[in-house]
């Protein structure tokens, strides 16, 4: 079963705007996110397509040091800051991009690109998150799901590096579109 951290409704926001920084440590992640738009409950990734409206950038920022506080770690917690899930900018249909379209992924802080991905380098492609995912919880209409990040994560690096007051990170996907998020 691939790690699944949720994200409460009121982290999430549209493509442009301000966040606002809760501590030290706000990380950014480019993701694909798919929106569900039919009932999936045991779900077979071959079938997983069938249950999708479209699909979405997203932006999943993350307050690394509230994620990894406790025992166990608190990593929905530290997603779901109001603001934290900025998507769009428009729902890409899956009649416009097909399912198994190779999708470029990026982000830039301050016009420095710091992850460059694409979706079929994912651990686990989107298809066997549906089949995993609501093999244990129904996903309905409307639920979204972000799922995964390439390397380049602020974390991941050495020295770790995090975003600042007036930072602005902008999110791409090609063949989605782009938004852009200003830190505060």
């Amino acid at each position: 079963m691939p790690s699944v951290f949720t994200k409460f409704t009121s982290s999430l926001t549209g493509p442009t705007g301000t966040v606002h920084l809760t501590g030290p440590s706000v990380d950014w992640e480019v993701e694909l996110v798919v929106a569900i738009g039919k009932e999936a409950h045991h779900v077979a990734a071959a079938d997983a397509w069938e249950h999708v409206a479209g699909v979405m950038a997203g932006q999943d920022f993350s307050d690394r040091d509230v994620q990894m506080s406790g025992t166990p770690p608190q990593f929905s917690l530290g997603k779901s800051y109001p603001g934290f899930g900025p998507t769009g900018p428009a729902l890409v249909s899956l009649d416009e991009i097909a399912p198994d379209t190779p999708l470029r992924l990026r982000c830039w802080v301050n016009d420095e690109l710091v992850q460059d991905g694409s979706t079929d380098q994912m651990i686990t492609p989107m298809p066997v998150l549906i089949e995993r995912i609501s093999s244990v919880c129904t996903l309905y209409p409307g639920d979204l799901v972000f799922t995964g990040t390439p390397a380049g994560v602020g974390m991941g690096r050495t020295p770790a590096r995090y975003l600042a007051s007036g930072d602005e990170v902008r999110t791409s996907i090609d063949g989605i579109g782009e938004m852009t998020h200003v830190l505060r």
